[in-house]
């Protein structure tokens, strides 16, 4: 269901959100802004914890509704996408669009950055021409004030005939003059002086020759210039959006189809076609926006913004980009490998402590020793070693990078690699969502949504697998110490950041070179352009990251694995335990496995070991060391060193170790990301192609190396 009279109480059509009102006499607000503004951050302020989060039906983009009240008034928050224009190009401008315009909200507050209010003006103006009950809320105060930015907020409100509020949204008292505010804007009569953008001459006498008849049979249901002015523009997703509101009949109207083929005649006589339509409108926004700053904004000195610009030549140069970006990789990988170890083996304790006295249970209930075992040693073991090993990375790698994220530091890595995803016909904004392949290749899936091409979009789904989620990371990192690092005493960890993060490396590398191959054969296409904003560096807020990452992404990703660990525990238990002729059902799979992996330089074990960890990648060594012992149940080892003696024995060679850790970083993504594969493309065809491509890519690669290093050793 989407917006209803039933659902506002309002004559609303189904643009695409149902909101969810607590009260019949909630006033429903938009907030809408820029990306990088601190618009979530108002959000999140106003509302708190008592919030709901969706999706938009038929948009791959998520929505959030809140709930506040003040003392007069009780409020529906609706946090639509970001987006820098209304002149939708992309899903998030289009939703943006269709609710400001269609949704009937009862205020839209436009949250501004004080840093770079020009530019944001924009949006504020495009708004204004279809509300009338505009509040303007001009965010980050303190950084305008740090870098010496002067706002005269009380002629801004003259000029824009609207209010203007300042914030510090981090600081939640300065938010009380907003709901202050917003509370007169509800209950005053709408505006008729708000500032009015000028267009040409000759685009002016195009529009009031449709307004009177739009007027007319709008029923002053949306402005009439502004909707004037996008039948003139004859935007094909705004069209469709009309006649969805107002049903087919309207633009079929033989008054308003005269007006309209009369005004469009007119602008053909006077040159003025349908590009230069558009470009006309884009820069008379942009006048104005310039007109009104220039009245409104001081800067006291022109180097308002050095530090950025300085910190920018280093972090985006041609010499220090990649550098960087390698080394704060690595620095990550080494504070979550170092951090992890310690809470991950006291969760452990305790985990396995309560499966003790779960086995204290059955033996009080004389369960029989088959139940025990498949619920028990299998579902909950299986369950405990998943939490256990994937949470405390989780809890660590998810806030490090949101810190990332809040400094603005991931913006530049887009900015980055923009050009190498160029070369290879993709979108830069797919760096991001393999930024958040990092933790978890299910929330880089999801993630791929920012990317607007449909083409690009599948090509960022179809390759994130290839950067390790941090449920590979435990398998990588105790194979590295293994093999390659040993007791290095107090620097093993830093050497097993450094190589865990050229493993990565390659790991992108095999992205950038299935992305090209993609783009030149299933997926042909040019890359399109997409506007990157680099936000100012700021401050993260730690206190309010780590509870954000942890609530909104570590457990959302562990909930999601544990769902398909538990079942996964009770398929590994029926094979280790269940024999026919005194032969389990797991060796029968191993011996008939065997000389296929060896040609991958692995053993039966280890690729049965990779098929049953398709729930989760986290027990892929627990099941090699279960099978390895002749174990019925998951079997933990006390040392490293003991588990490499325990391998060895089994005929692995340092080979057998870089071919497990090929196999590991290129091989079909976890049940997890398959199902959200699933759902965000909607295709099982995709769906199939994406547990395919890394399978086969890593097949080959295994091979290639197994064979080239079988010839010179």
């Amino acid at each position: 269901m989407g917006l209803t009279n039933s659902s506002i109480g309002t004559n609303a059509i189904d643009s695409g959100l149902e909101i969810k009102k607590k009260n019949k006499s909630d006033k429903v607000i938009a907030l809408a802004g820029n990306p990088n503004v601190g618009k979530s951050t108002v959000f999140n302020g106003l509302t708190g914890m008592n919030q709901h989060t969706g999706n938009w039906p038929g948009k791959t983009v998520t929505n959030a509704q809140g709930y506040c009240q003040t003392k007069n008034q009780s409020y529906v928050m609706v946090d639509i996408p970001g987006t820098y224009s209304l002149m939708a190009h992309s899903a998030e401008e289009e939703v943006a669009r269709n609710f400001i315009c269609f949704g009937n909200p009862d205020a839209v507050i436009v949250v501004c950055d004080a840093t770079c209010l020009e530019r944001n003006l924009n949006l504020v103006l495009q708004t204004m021409e279809i509300s009338r009950k505009v509040i303007v809320c001009i965010n980050l105060m303190d950084e305008a004030k740090r870098k010496n930015i002067t706002i005269n907020l009380e002629r801004l409100s003259q000029i824009l005939g609207v209010p203007v509020v300042s914030t510090v949204a981090r600081k939640k008292k300065s938010l009380d003059t907003l709901m202050r505010t917003l509370d007169r804007t509800i209950i005053k009569e709408d505006k008729t002086n708000l500032y009015k953008i000028k267009y040409s001459e000759e685009i002016e006498t195009a529009i009031s020759m449709i307004e009177p008849v739009v007027n007319e049979i709008s029923e002053k249901k949306l402005n009439s210039r502004w909707l004037s002015l996008k039948l003139l523009d004859k935007d094909p997703s705004l069209i469709k959006e009309i006649n969805s509101y107002f049903g087919e009949e309207f633009l079929h109207n033989k008054k308003l189809t005269e007006a309209t083929e009369k005004a469009e005649e007119y602008l053909k006589e006077n040159n003025i076609t349908a590009d230069t339509l558009n470009d006309n409108i884009v820069s008379s926004v942009v006048k104005a926006c310039e007109e009104i700053a220039s009245s409104t904004i001081r800067y006291q000195s022109e180097k308002y913004n050095a530090f950025d610009r300085r910190m920018d030549k280093i972090l985006t140069g041609r010499l220090m980009g990649y550098p960087v970006m390698i080394i704060m990789l690595a620095l990550i990988f080494w504070i979550t490998i170092s951090g992890a170890n310690y809470p991950s083996e006291a969760l452990s304790n305790i985990l396995f402590y309560f499966q003790d006295r779960l086995t204290d249970f059955f033996n009080y209930m004389n369960a029989p020793q088959w139940l025990h075992g498949a619920v028990v040693l299998g579902i909950y073991r299986v369950l405990a070693w998943v939490v256990s090993v994937m949470l405390p990375p989780m809890a660590i790698f998810f806030p490090l990078f949101t810190l990332l994220e809040d400094a603005g530091y991931l913006p530049r890595i887009a900015y980055n690699l923009d050009k190498t995803f160029k070369k290879c016909c993709a979108c830069g904004k797919q760096s991001l969502t393999m930024c958040m392949g990092f933790g978890c290749n299910a929330a880089g899936v999801v993630g791929c949504r920012i990317i607007d091409s449909p083409r690009e979009r599948l090509l960022a789904i179809l390759t994130n697998n290839f950067v390790p989620c941090n449920g590979r990371f435990p398998t990588l990192i105790t194979i590295i110490t293994m093999f390659f690092v040993g007791s290095a005493g107090g620097i093993s960890t830093l050497i097993s950041a450094s190589i865990l993060t050229c493993i990565i490396v390659f790991g992108i590398f095999v992205t950038f070179m299935t992305t090209k191959l993609l783009s030149k054969t299933l997926l042909k296409g040019t890359p399109s352009s997409f506007t990157l904003e680099l936000p100012p560096y700021r401050k993260p807020q730690i206190g309010k990251v780590i509870v954000r990452s942890i609530f909104d992404r570590t457990l959302f990703v562990l909930a999601r694995a544990a769902s398909v660990a538990a079942p996964a525990g009770l398929v590994i238990w029926i094979l280790a335990n269940v024999d026919i002729n005194g032969i389990t059902l797991l060796t029968y799979c191993t011996d008939f496995l065997d000389p296929f992996a060896r040609l991958m330089g692995l053993d039966g074990v280890i690729l049965v070991a990779f098929i049953l960890g398709f729930p989760a990648n986290e027990i892929v060594l627990p099941i090699i060391i279960m099978a390895y012992t002749a174990q019925g149940t998951l079997v933990d080892m006390d040392s490293v060193m003991q588990m490499k003696e325990l391998f060895v024995a089994n005929g692995w060679t340092w080979m057998t170790a870089v071919s497990v850790m090929l196999f590991s970083l290129m091989h079909w993504p976890c049940s997890t990301t398959v199902l959200t594969i699933k759902k965000e493309t909607g295709s099982i065809k995709w769906t199939l192609l994406s547990v395919a491509l890394p399978t086969v890519i890593g097949i080959v690669c295994c091979i290639i190396f197994n064979f080239v290093a079988g010839i010179f050793i």
